[in-house]
């Protein structure tokens, strides 16, 4: 039976395709592994309050030592946004998985529309608390611009869905789940960048060289190398790309759909919705 043949047995013809589905396979589970620890880890900490976490960190080593000091308002609106981002980090993976969409099309829409919601909440709050973030003006360019973003590309995302296009769906929400893996890509990145500092200052305290590559450019190193690999897989699957074509050829086939669909409704005797 296909099922059990193995790539050594499989014909010639198929081995590259199982090859590629083997390699695709392990790239989701590592994206889901990676997106739901951070997450729970990233989230999970915060379940004991935001003072509790500023209260065994070191001043800068993470965003609690600094939203902890600032007024009340702004504290709720960061817990806001940590909570409902490590939501959308952990279930974004599995709006990918065709196993889990193949059960039922209508658990995916509901994962779906709280993914969305939970992307929307969290770039807004993020947005709103990135004015107020403890690296001035570098910070405010660096996550306010990745909260319009995120939260532009899942209305996108979501209005192809509901317009039932769906290449346009898969290719905004590759783009949009980049954004999101952006929590994991800057903590992975900031390492590296503590590494490259050593050579030059070996004297230096770890919280030295945290600062340091928080400063520089973790604002925006997190989002977009995600954004390049995002449509360079795009590009790879053969998904729509970004074109300004597109908009309007969007919206000059919005009339036609509808002149069309009063046309059949017509012809079959029924009133148009």
């Amino acid at each position: 039976m296909a099922d059990t043949l193995t790539p050594e047995s499989a014909p010639a013809s198929q081995r590259p395709i199982r090859s590629a589905l083997r390699r695709r396979r392990w790239s989701w589970t590592f994206i889901a592994l990676t997106s739901v620890a951070v997450a729970g880890w990233f989230s999970g900490q915060y379940v004991e309050g935001l003072a509790a976490v500023a209260a065994r960190t070191s001043h800068n080593v993470t965003a609690a030592s600094h939203f902890d000091s600032l007024a009340w308002p702004v504290r709720i609106l960061f817990i806001v946004h940590i909570t409902f981002g490590g939501v959308a980090l952990a279930i974004g993976p599995f709006q990918f998985s065709k196993r889990l969409r193949g059960r039922g099309i209508r658990t995916h829409r509901i994962v779906g529309r709280v993914y969305v919601t939970a992307v929307l909440t969290s770039a807004v709050t993020g947005a709103t608390t990135s004015l107020w973030n403890s690296l001035g003006i570098r910070g405010v360019f660096g996550y306010f611009t990745l909260d319009v973003l995120w939260a532009w590309t899942a209305w996108l995302t979501y209005r192809a869905a509901r317009e039932r296009r769906i290449r346009e769906h898969q290719a905004w929400m590759i783009r949009n789940f980049a954004l999101t893996y952006a929590a994991v890509t800057l903590r992975a990145a900031l390492p590296v960048l503590i590494l490259l500092q050593l050579p030059f200052h070996p004297h230096e305290s770890f919280a030295r060289l945290f600062d340091n590559s928080i400063h520089t450019i973790a604002p925006w190193l997190g989002w977009l190398i995600n954004i390049v690999i995002a449509e360079w897989l795009i590009a790879r699957r053969g998904l729509p790309g970004v074109r300004w074509e597109t908009f309007q050829e969007d919206r000059e086939k919005r009339p036609a759909r509808r002149e069309t669909h009063v046309g059949n409704a017509a012809a079959s005797g029924r009133t148009p919705c």
